[in-house]
């Protein structure tokens, strides 16, 4: 029998108040590509920390090449031929890609940082990636999908044998994307044993030989990748009497106009963008990378210009022209970058649901405003259970949670003000299928409450899982409008140019 050459045996690992592994066995092979999936709060992340030498565990074995290894620090991991390459890559945009990739173990010569090597060892690796940067150029000059490359650099520097890949693709386009598989392809050839973290069972599936699942902290089944379908594993991850929920679409009943958008542009931007949005609707917007999406969606809320086109709400029994500047007072926006754009991360729960919604929330003094405390821990209380929102407390640091429940703290932001319209800009990036199917819930929800909803994703299934109509985007301009009886051939067609068809 060939001994695996990596084995987790028994870990077990608990947290004050939260069983967070619970005795997890898992092996990996040499010249083999695991996928490590899971909803959020699984245990992913964990298992993969005690791995990595962050968590020591309460209980469990770790062998190497059928040897125990006591893995305590990173420094432990690497030494054992262990690297990660993170979902968030920890890159300063000042520095050259040489002190990114050698920011932790800079050799010197004579007292010196040793440059001459460092480039030299820097080309060859990057070459091994099919990669052919200057070691000197900024990481602000190369793209996404190039300083994805520069982070799997930085982990082959010191020749590992085991490498986990933690989301690799969630901000990357379709090419760099085929470019990263064919490395961890090449990788797998070499032998190396390659964990590959995922929420896309698509790239499970195209990428993976094996897969492991992990529910609750507990091993929820596994095996051959080949043996599986994707709800086979999505089943495995949320459960027997939540599959049928996750797959259900649902339709709703639209009213009068809420909205109407014509011929909104910005030179070089969009071009003559016009579309209208019903209560209780739900619109997806969809198309390629590039193609002009988050670019309406800003330019709707007044955070990038246009440069002429007319916005109208309705008000009262009439449609009526607003401003540009005055659209974000009816409109709710979940940004594409949550982290960036969407959370004060250091701050609370309750600070951050409470920021659309500060003007109810204060008491008026005859010289001077202050919150009313009371008033928004009442409302930041209901909102968390409305939307089953996982925190110990209101106070708790908004950047400890996981994506989909930030997600959900910037959602419930908004339902405190209670807009008549929201643009949910890819509201479900980056999140497991059990956050994701919540997501899709809560906007269901918005909907039949008569919210009118545009939503954008670049996951094509997500918006044809929310949407009653479709607008199809390429080269800044809206080239097709699908009702909800339309086929993802129909707008992917439409989208790249193969056809062009319009309802």
């Amino acid at each position: 029998m060939t001994i695996p050459y990596l084995k987790m045996d028994g870990i077990a690992k608990s947290f004050p108040g939260v069983q967070a592994l619970k005795n997890v066995t898992f092996e990996a092979s040499q010249g083999e590509i695991l996928a490590l999936v899971g909803a959020n709060g699984a245990g992913k992340s964990t298992l993969m920390n005690v791995l990595g030498g962050n968590i020591e565990p309460n209980s469990g074995k770790i062998y190497i090449n059928g040897k125990e290894v006591r893995i305590s620090s990173p420094s432990d991991a690497a030494a054992n031929g262990i690297a990660f390459v993170h979902q968030e890559m920890a890159m300063l945009p000042t520095m050259s890609i040489a002190d990114t990739m050698y920011i932790s173990s800079f050799p010197y010569k004579h007292g010196l940082i040793d440059y001459k090597t460092i480039y030299q060892r820097c080309r060859v690796v990057l070459k091994r990636l099919g990669c052919n940067f200057d070691p000197r150029e900024r990481i602000r000059n190369i793209s996404p999908g190039d300083q994805q490359m520069v982070e799997i650099g930085r982990a082959l520097l010191h020749d590992p044998q085991i490498i986990i890949f933690d989301e690799p693709t969630s901000s990357l386009t379709s090419r760099e994307k085929e470019h990263l598989f064919e490395v961890i392809r090449t990788l797998k050839q070499e032998g190396s044993v390659i964990i590959y973290i995922s929420h896309f069972l698509d790239e499970v599936f195209s990428l993976c030989d094996r897969v492991m699942v992990l529910r609750n902290g507990e091993t929820a089944g596994g095996g051959l990748v080949s043996e599986y379908t994707n709800r086979d594993i999505v089943k495995m991850m949320i459960g027997e009497k939540e599959i049928d929920t996750y797959y259900e679409r649902s339709e709703h009943r639209a009213g009068e106009e809420i909205m109407r958008v014509k011929g909104i542009y910005r030179s070089g931007v969009i071009n003559d963008i016009s579309f209208s949005l019903r209560k209780g609707e739900v619109v997806g917007l969809w198309g390629q990378l590039g193609s002009g999406r988050t670019e309406v969606a800003r330019a709707l809320v007044g955070l990038d210009p246009i440069d002429g086109g007319t916005i109208s709400i309705k008000m009262g029994d009439q449609m009526m022209p607003v401003k540009q500047s005055e659209t974000k007072k009816y409109i709710g926006m979940i940004t594409e970058n949550r982290r960036e754009e969407g959370l004060l991360l250091p701050m609370s729960v309750c600070n951050n649901m409470s920021l659309a919604n500060l003007t109810n929330l204060t008491k008026k003094k005859p010289f001077s405003s202050v919150i009313d405390s009371k008033l928004e821990n009442s409302e930041t209380d209901k909102y968390v259970k409305r939307m089953d929102i996982k925190i110990s407390s209101q106070a708790q640091r908004v950047e400890t949670l996981s994506g989909g429940n930030q997600q959900k703290v910037i959602i419930g932001r908004w339902l405190q003000k209670n807009p008549p319209i929201y643009i949910m800009d890819e509201p479900t990036r980056g999140l497991d299928v059990g956050a994701k199917a919540d997501i899709r819930r809560i906007i269901s929800d918005l909907a039949e409450q008569g919210a009118g909803i545009l939503v954008i994703s670049s996951e094509i299934e997500e918006i044809m899982s929310v949407s009653d109509r479709y607008l199809v985007m390429k080269r800044g301009s809206i080239v097709a409008e699908f009702g909800s009886n339309a086929s993802k051939e129909d707008l992917v067609a439409t989208a790249t140019g193969a056809a062009s068809k319009k309802e």
